[in-house]
């Protein structure tokens, strides 16, 4: 044996232990990423994606705990200042002294000595029914701040109604319109299109024809008319009776009418995906069709999905804008920027344009859709593999 040993050829050949160790303890150091992961670390590079992430979270946080800030009420009206100028810095009532000359006093919420039911009434008047999470919040703000009130940095309205204030309560209906009807979209867009692609054959064609035809619709006309026919007083009636309100119908209809480009993009997908290895092991295994789709291939195709909802959701409240422009969107007392800038539209004029009414509301919309884009476009790029190592 020592002499079969000693001439073999591959006896040399054999690397030792502690070869085998390093290899172990190199293999065992090197960890592996998730897609996700990578992603985020490919998105942290690029400042204006993460600039525009940051205020869209501060955007977002600001509108949640609005009641928290020291904000005037955004329905009480103040006549005597109506129209005023941001530099001014009205704070606003006046009232006149003991020699009977008018004097600028602090607004105050008028909340500190009110107690039980008439401090509820009170709450009710200057914010129209807030929910338990407003009323902690208002509760909060009252022990941080008292009754002092931010003087009006961004000019007053028509009835004299802060402008910051209404900017901020604008913020959260905009956002929840965006968000909730973006999220219908998908929920419908998703299914459909995954449905339609993992089946194939007739129903796909039957499916993708009825997307067809009601692309061919105007789906301006078909939501004006939608919520036309569905803000008449005995549906409305009928509907509110349910607890659906105007702010809910906008939320379904504008969903449901954003899903058709989402079904599309989704089916693509889920067709170049289905005949995968992963596929097939699944289906191998016994997984039902519902059970593949979900579980299987959505999963897979969620990356494409999410940069669609970031592009979305600019588009959403951006027609929200526009149905609250014509009058066809949130309805009083709610306010949403697109409410904001009809209201501002309505008081230029050829001897004196209020331009704070419109600028403010615009700027905020605009910079929330240039952040959405923008962050669009940086998830799109870092969720493409084929850029992984640009």
């Amino acid at each position: 044996m020592d002499s079969l040993t000693k001439h073999d050829p591959y006896a040399d050949a054999l690397p030792p232990i502690e070869k085998y160790q390093a290899m172990y303890n190199e293999a065992k150091s090197i960890r592996g990423i998730s897609l996700w992961q990578d992603a985020w670390r490919r998105l942290r590079r690029d400042w204006v994606s993460m600039t525009a992430l940051s205020f869209l979270v501060l955007l977002a946080l600001a509108a949640i705990f609005t009641p928290l800030f020291p904000l005037q009420s955004p329905r009480e009206q103040d006549l005597a200042n109506r129209l005023a100028l941001p530099p001014e810095f009205h704070s606003t009532t006046k009232r006149a002294n003991a020699d009977g000359e008018k004097e600028t006093v602090p607004v105050s919420l008028k909340l500190k000595h009110l107690e039980g039911e008439e401090f509820d009434r009170r709450v009710s008047e200057l914010w129209t029914d807030p929910t338990g999470f407003d009323k902690l919040l208002l509760n909060t703000r009252l022990l941080i701040f008292g009754d002092y009130c931010l003087p009006s940095l961004c000019g007053t309205d028509l009835l004299g109604r802060d402008l910051l204030s209404r900017l901020f309560y604008g913020a959260r209906v905009s956002l929840i319109v965006g968000l909730v009807a973006t999220l219908v979209s998908l929920i419908i867009g998703v299914s459909y299109g995954a449905i339609a692609g993992y089946s194939g054959g007739m129903v796909d064609d039957f499916m993708m024809r009825v997307v067809d035809i009601m692309y061919s619709v105007p789906f301006i006309f078909l939501v004006l008319f939608l919520i036309t026919i569905l803000s008449e007083d005995d549906v409305k009636q009928w509907l509110e009776s349910y607890g659906i309100s105007r702010i809910v119908i906008l939320y379904i209809v504008i969903g449901a009418v954003y899903w058709l480009t989402m079904a599309r993009v989704v089916r693509g997908q889920i067709i170049s995906l289905k005949n995968e290895q992963f596929v097939d092991a699944a289906r191998t295994v016994g997984a039902s069709g519902l059970r593949i789709v979900f579980l299987h291939l959505v999963p897979n195709v969620m990356s494409i999905v999410i940069v669609y909802l970031t592009l979305t959701i600019p588009a959403v409240m951006l027609f929200e804008a526009f149905l609250s422009f014509l009058g066809l969107g949130v309805e009083a007392p709610a306010v949403s920027w697109g409410v904001l800038a009809e209201e501002g539209l309505k008081v230029i004029t050829p001897v004196k344009i209020y331009w704070w009414l419109v600028v403010f509301p615009a700027l905020a919309l605009a910079s929330t859709l240039y952040s959405l884009n923008f962050l669009g476009d940086g998830l799109r790029d870092a969720l493409d593999p084929r850029m992984k190592n640009r």
